[in-house]
């Protein structure tokens, strides 16, 4: 198999917590949304994500970016990109946060499928 194609192949899960880890070991964990950006534009996109929504305030108490800010990023960002298929869970105590981390994602989902099928 030629390198190229075990790249292709290679399945990467993403855990997007500023305080929790993952129960299971095989996630690879960002801890805000700069670095979650950071993986994916380093190993494209995840197979699997699970994901937060608040993620924490700098030193000044400022909040910082959130899962949502995540998920509007991936939406730009495969606006005019194939979106590759994947699974994820928000595991957000955050039920608001949560809702519209659900709400943005399945809505985009759904559009790609209808533009790419």
């Amino acid at each position: 198999m030629k390198l190229k194609q075990l790249f292709e192949n290679y399945k990467w899960k993403l855990y997007l917590d500023d305080i929790r880890n993952p129960k299971e070991k095989d996630f690879i964990i960002a801890r805000s949304v700069k670095e979650a950006i950071e993986l994916i534009k380093k190993n494209g996109f995840p197979s699997f994500m699970s994901l937060d929504h608040d993620l924490g305030v700098d030193k000044k108490g400022n909040l910082l970016d959130n899962g949502y800010d995540f998920i509007k990023w991936i939406v730009k960002e495969y606006e005019n990109k194939d979106l590759p298929d994947f699974e994820y869970i928000v595991h957000s105590a955050n039920p608001v946060g949560k809702e519209n981390i659900t709400g943005l994602l399945n809505n985009f989902i759904r559009h790609k499928n209808s533009w790419q099928n």
